[in-house]
């Protein structure tokens, strides 16, 4: 008698767990991918304190059930960007930021190449059916005027040729705040991540779903 109740526990115990799995899966938060370089990374801070994990604070405050994934390495060029898509994608991202091209600039590197690696990211992603948000960036003065104007122009044409969401200087409102950038002057410090976040709340909220 033992033995059969015993059973009959366990049976009913399974059949109460059968149905988890699918339930967990309809509850799984989407994924939004912060893709990027040491801007994204957060250099010289703890990961609470990057912009991506300010964006997700902000995103649990307003009611918005996503997961948000920091995917920036530091050093990262446009070309370290592509060769890093498999693993993006194995991810399934419902959006991806993208926020590549800072070191191709400081490095010199050929725009078009900039500019190509740029199309390969955005357009694998899309391919996927992933939304994408495009940051850009711009150069110090010592670059020349004519090669920062170039650089500049990059995103809006890939933006443009690729309809997306353009953030296109990531520290338009932000040079300007006290405390805002690290002593690098490169580098956001923790409340300069607070207000990248909050800069690129007005791109992702309309491609979101409450």
């Amino acid at each position: 008698m033992n033995r059969r109740v015993s059973l009959l526990l366990l049976l009913a115990l399974v059949a109460a767990l059968v149905p988890f799995p699918a339930h967990a899966a309809k509850q799984k938060r989407p994924i939004i991918v912060c893709y990027g370089d040491s801007i994204t990374a957060g250099h010289g801070l703890i990961p609470s304190q990057a912009w991506p994990a300010a964006l997700q604070q902000d995103l649990n405050a307003r009611g918005y059930h996503y997961r948000v994934i920091n995917a920036g390495v530091s050093g990262n060029t446009t070309k370290d960007g592509v060769d890093r898509l498999p693993l993006i994608l194995t991810m399934h991202p419902a959006v991806v930021v993208v926020e590549f091209g800072g070191n191709d600039g400081l490095r010199g590197l050929p725009l078009a190449v900039t500019k190509r690696n740029l199309e390969t990211i955005v357009s694998r992603l899309l391919a996927a059916h992933a939304k994408v948000v495009l940051a850009g960036i711009t150069l110090p003065p010592n670059y020349g005027e004519a090669y920062i104007h170039q650089f500049d122009l990059m995103y809006h044409q890939v933006a443009a040729r690729y309809h997306l969401p353009l953030l296109p200087m990531l520290y338009a409102h932000i040079y300007t705040v006290p405390g805002a950038i690290q002593s690098d002057g490169i580098h956001p410090t923790a409340k300069g991540s607070r207000l990248l976040a909050l800069a690129f709340l007005p791109l992702l909220l309309p491609l979101l779903h409450k």
